[in-house]
Order: structure tokens, then sequence, then C-alpha cells
């Protein structure tokens, strides 16, 4: 057990047969107390680099040609961007108050953002760094998710508790959908047809079908000697065949596996303490969440959604991507 278990963590074992070494990857985290981004290379689990950035650093994510990572400086009211090359900040984006997260368009050319001070989604042109659009949301938005054929965004809005569902071309929004308390985050399915919506105090995930733009489903979550309020989903990760979501449960200290098709809950992995954000690596072998009371992150496999390592990162990580390449 020992043995299998050191082989794991090296990335030469997949579910206890033989298997090629696992990608390297670059993983960024963003540290919200000590206002850093903290870079892991994913197959040593070390980390190469910490970076010195604005003030309570949240959202983050980076170019489709894994260039440029933009983060949310939420205090400085501002986003920076970052050289992957030479991991210096080369520049910044205008924003509205208090950016929360963000989500960037499939074609790579627009990113929409959520100003939590002034209840506004900003709408980025990123060649030209300029805003092409302020959209009137609910009170406090911060979760943002985009549909892969790219023609609808959804912003979450924390105190109004709903999901604001936003056309692309005309920036405005067509459908307004009441979900439970204090909405962090929303994931589209792969295939268009499903937007999953976090609800943080509400303890559920809405499955929202995306043509109805109605509720389908209610996912809730059972935790043996946890009370119900301290299974808190945020982050939400669907893989890329659609077949299994992964939500981080924050103070629950665990990450749920959601079956897709059934909306059964089919595990519980124990990770960190308060875990807030999930990235896949792009060979979709590997999501990692942050833990924000604990310091660190958490690799898991997800062929066996066991956990493989921890690594401790800065204060209070929050957001997390990794490199496509």
């Amino acid at each position: 057990m020992q043995r299998r278990s050191i082989v794991l963590a090296a990335g030469f074992v997949v579910g206890g047969s033989l298997a090629g070494p696992a990608a390297a990857y670059q993983v960024y985290v963003s540290n919200e107390k000590d206002n850093t981004v903290t870079v892991v290379d994913s197959e040593t689990k070390e980390v190469v680099k910490t970076i010195n950035v604005g003030q309570r650093p949240r959202g983050i994510t980076i170019s489709h040609d894994g260039k440029l990572i933009y983060l949310c400086a939420s205090d400085d009211d501002t986003i920076e961007i970052i050289d992957t090359a030479t991991h210096e900040i080369v520049g910044s984006l205008p924003s509205g108050p208090d950016p929360e997260l963000f989500v960037l368009s499939p074609d790579g050319k627009t990113l929409y953002v959520a100003n939590e001070d002034d209840n506004l989604v900003t709408v980025i042109d990123l060649e030209s760094k300029g805003v092409l659009s302020e959209v009137p949301v609910g009170v406090e938005p911060e979760g943002m998710g985009i549909s892969p054929d790219g023609k609808t965004m959804v912003n979450t809005s924390e105190t109004t508790n709903m999901a604001h569902f936003i056309d692309t071309g005309s920036h405005e929004i067509t459908h307004n959908v009441l979900v439970d308390s204090r909405p962090r985050f929303a994931e589209f399915k792969p295939d268009n047809s499903e937007v999953w919506v976090s609800a943080e105090i509400g303890g559920t995930v809405s499955v929202i079908d995306n043509k109805t733009r109605e509720i389908k489903h209610k996912i809730t979550f059972e935790i043996a000697g946890l009370r119900p309020e301290s299974i808190q989903p945020v982050g939400v990760r669907i893989t890329a065949d659609g077949k299994k979501a992964y939500v981080a449960l924050g103070p629950a200290n665990r990450v749920a596996v959601v079956n897709t098709e059934t909306y059964q809950v089919e595990k519980y992995v124990l990770v960190g303490q308060r875990v807030w954000q999930l990235a896949f690596t792009p060979d979709q072998k590997t999501i990692i969440s942050t833990n924000g009371v604990s310091n660190d992150i958490t690799f898991i496999d997800v062929e066996t959604d066991e956990p493989v390592q921890s690594v401790t990162v800065g204060s209070m990580p929050w957001g997390v991507v990794v490199s496509p390449k």
C-alpha cells in the first residue's frame, strides 16, 4: 500500500495500472490574504515561484494560448495581467469596484467581470483593453459562467439570490432565475444543456435547463457527523465528457463528486480546510482544490476520486487556474 501511494504521487500509476508519466502543467493560485500568486509544478507538486500582486487577489484565469494570466485584484479595483513566461505584471484592465470573478469567452477575445460593489458585470475587449459594456445585475454579483457556444453568460448575485442569463451579443439580461441563498458560482455542461449554480448558504446546487431557463433539479448534500450549515457549496467544475461534476463544499472540507445523469453524490473527497475553488488540468486527469484556511491546495485523481497530495501555498488561497500546455 505504501509503495502504491508513492507511485501515485509521482504520477505514474492511474487506477492501479501502469501509465506514462503525467504531463507537467503550471498551476496558478491566488492567495487572498498575503497578496500573492503561487506557481506550482503539477508533476513535482513543488512551488516554483511566488508572485507579488495587488490587494486581495481572488478570481484568476488564463488566456487560451497560456501566455497571460488575468487576476482580480479586488481591493485595488483592477484586473492585473501577468506574463506566464516571466511571471511579471505587464499591464492591467479597467474594472468596476471590487472585481470578484470573471469568465473568458470561448474565442478568447472578451472578459466578463463581476464587480461586487456596484452590481455590474463589466464586459472588456481584450485587444483594445477597453470596456465594451456594463450590465446592471443583482446585488453582490460574483459567480460567472459562459456557455461553450459563447452565446450566453450567467452571473449570480449573492444577495438577490438570482442567476442572470445575459445574451453576449446584446449584453442584455434575457432571464432571471431565483435560486437558493447566496449563489457563488455558475458552470455550464459541455453540451450547453444545463447550468449548475451553487448556493453557499442554501446548501444546494440548482441545475437549470439552458433552453427553458427553469430549475430541473436541486442537488443536496449530507455528510455524516457534519451539521447541514457547515456544508456550503461554492466552486463547481464539470468534466469535459459531461459525466461527473465536482463541487467544493467550503467548511465541510470536502469536494463532492456528482453523477451528472442521476444527480446523485457518489463520493465526498476529504481535502484541506475551507475549500473554495476548483480547476482541472488540461488532460482532465487531475482536479485541484484551493483550501483557504489550511493554506494549501489538494490534487485529486479524477479516475479514482482520491486525494493524491496537498501542497502548501500562500495565505488564504482562493482561486486556481492551470496552464493549457
